[in-house]
Formats: structure tokens, C-alpha cells, sequence
């Protein structure tokens, strides 16, 4: 049997499912007939794809390579099959757009949907709140058309698009006491001895936040890790701690009492939010239009003030 899309299907979705079974059941298949895909596969490339156990399938480093690859020609035959029924109607498909977790542009979601909505009613929308890490390997697979992300530095496999700059803020407890003087900001030596609840030491905002505390010797007093907006919002709310991350996350707070908020000084944070986009697939019509309205969404929000520590990057060089 030779590879085909019929194949590539299959043994993405075992791979998925990490199990035979499981996946043909999804696939409709009779297992025998699901293990005799991978098998051709398996002799085609002359190569062990899958490594079998009682707990099920996992894919081999070949296995890695063969799902990276079938996964990014499944989706260009299901966006072909879209544009090709689509052609000379208006724009239609699914858009994905990740946004990183804890980003300003976290709030963003619901005026893009609005805007989409509004000019392009047939496209549909598939937004996904992540890490900047995952979200830019997404892209570069081709399994998300763009992301906004924290990118201090160049990444491969993608192109990176500055949108807006934003600051970092002391988020508290509403019964929070600040030191005289402290009515706007807070300096960071001022922060040593709180309870800090930050994100895990792999999101890029926490590695910001402890490289200024190791620039100025200190050591931040970290009561817990928490990658949950939602659970730090409740955590702080619960007096349990306080928080060092854009002012996004204080906009959340719907208790009676709002948190106390201060921008960080000596040193001010601030870091970039990007737009991230595959540099070796093209978009499609649907989503050049969607990323062209993002654009807008957020010059607009960050215009309007309504995004409070957040600007817009300085143009860039011709």
C-alpha cells in the first residue's frame, strides 16, 4: 500500500489517541484494518513509527518526524478542499489565533470576535489562551495560523511582528499596605518581603521577573507557582498573596473591593508582545484577514487607553 492522505490520517490520529483502538473507533475502523495502515507505513519508510505497549502507542523519533510532517499536509488538504468549495463566495474557514496567558492582548478576544464578526461573518474563529512556547510551536507546525506572544529574541520557523509594549504591576490584595510614597508606584526592593504568587519558572513573564530581582540581589519570596488566571485572581482576592504581571489580569477582578495596583519601578518592566506567524506557510485569504483586523483591535484598544501600561511599539525602520 502506497502513503496516501487516507494513511496520514490514520496514523495521526493513533498518535493522538495514543492507541489503536482508540483511534479506530474515531476512524470507524476495524482495528486489523487501522494496524495494517501503520504496518505499510511502517514498511514504506522502513522505519518502526510506533512503539507499542499495554499502555497503548507512542510514537518513535521517526514517529515525531512522520506526525510533524503528515499533520502540517493534512491541514493544507483541508484549507485546499476549503478555498476550492469556497472560491468566488466571500471569505470563509476557521482562523486560529493563540494569545499567550496573562498577555494584555488576553483581553482582546472578545473585540476581535466582535470585529470578525461584523466583515467576515463566515469565517469562524478558534482562539486558544497558552504559553508563548506552545503557541509559537503551533505555529511553526502549521496547527495555528498566528499567536500574540512574549518574544524577547528571534525564533526559527516563525516571523515576529512587535504590536505593543507593555509594563508590569504590583496586583495586591485589596487590604494591602504600601509604604509611604507609594500612591502610583512601587519600587521592586519594596516587594522582597510580600508573598509573590507568580507564574511557573518556564513562562517567560516570571523569568523577567526574577532576572530584575537578581540584578538588584534580592531574592523574590515566592509563596506559590500558579498558571491559572483564574486561580491567581481567587488566590489574591483570598489575601494569600500578591502578583507581578501586566494590569490585564487586575481588569479581571469582580470583587467589591478592587486590588491594589502599582506599576513596578527600579527598575520599570516592561517587555513586547508579538505577533507570530509561520515564515514558511502562507496564509490563507481568511486569515490575512483576520490578522489584518487583530492589527487594528489592538492599535485601537491601546489607543483608546482602555489597555492602562500598554503602548505601541516604535515604528519600524524602512
Amino acid at each position: 500500500m502506497s502513503v496516501n492522505f487516507k494513511t496520514l490520517r490514520s496514523f495521526v490520529a493513533a498518535v493522538d489517541a495514543s492507541s489503536l483502538s482508540a483511534a479506530a473507533a474515531r476512524l470507524q475502523l476495524a482495528q486489523p484494518a487501522l494496524s495494517h495502515q501503520i504496518a505499510s507505513l511502517e514498511k514504506h519508510f522502513r522505519q518502526r513509527l510506533l512503539l507499542r505497549s499495554n499502555a497503548g502507542v507512542t510514537p518513535t523519533a521517526a514517529g515525531h518526524e512522520l506526525y510533524r510532517h503528515a499533520t502540517l499536509l493534512l491541514q493544507q488538504l483541508e484549507q485546499a478542499e476549503r478555498d476550492v468549495a469556497g472560491r468566488g463566495s466571500s471569505l470563509a474557514g476557521t482562523v486560529s489565533v493563540g494569545l499567550a496567558t496573562y498577555s494584555t492582548t488576553s483581553i482582546l478576544s472578545t473585540p476581535l470576535l466582535q470585529a470578525v464578526r461584523e466583515k467576515y461573518p463566515e469565517v469562524q474563529l478558534f482562539i486558544n489562551d497558552n504559553f508563548g512556547l506552545v503557541l509559537s510551536e503551533m505555529v511553526m507546525a502549521g496547527r495555528m495560523d498566528m499567536a500574540l506572544i512574549y518574544a524577547p529574541t528571534r525564533i526559527k520557523g516563525v516571523a515576529l511582528q512587535p504590536m505593543l509594549v507593555e509594563q508590569l504591576f504590583l496586583i495586591a490584595p485589596p487590604d494591602t499596605v504600601l509604604p509611604a510614597g507609594c500612591d502610583e508606584s512601587v519600587a521592586l526592593a519594596q516587594l522582597a518581603g510580600m508573598n509573590l504568587l507568580l507564574p511557573g519558572r518556564t513562562h517567560y513573564l516570571r523569568r523577567l521577573v526574577d532576572a530584575a530581582f537578581a540584578q538588584a540581589r534580592l531574592t523574590p519570596r515566592v509563596a506559590a507557582e500558579i498558571e491559572s488566571a483564574a486561580t491567581l485572581r481567587e488566590a489574591i482576592e483570598s489575601g494569600l498573596g500578591a502578583t507581578v504581571l501586566p494590569w490585564a489580569l487586575a481588569a479581571s477582578f469582580s470583587g467589591r473591593a478592587p486590588p491594589v495596583v502599582r506599576r513596578v519601578v527600579e527598575p520599570e518592566l516592561q517587555t513586547t508582545v508579538s505577533l507570530c506567524v509561520s515564515d514558511h506557510l502562507s496564509l490563507t485569504p481568511a486569515a490575512q484577514a483576520v490578522k489584518a483586523e487583530l492589527a487594528q483591535v489592538v492599535a485601537a484598544f491601546v489607543g483608546s487607553g482602555h489597555c492602562v501600561g500598554t503602548r505601541l511599539p516604535p515604528p519600524v525602520p524602512a
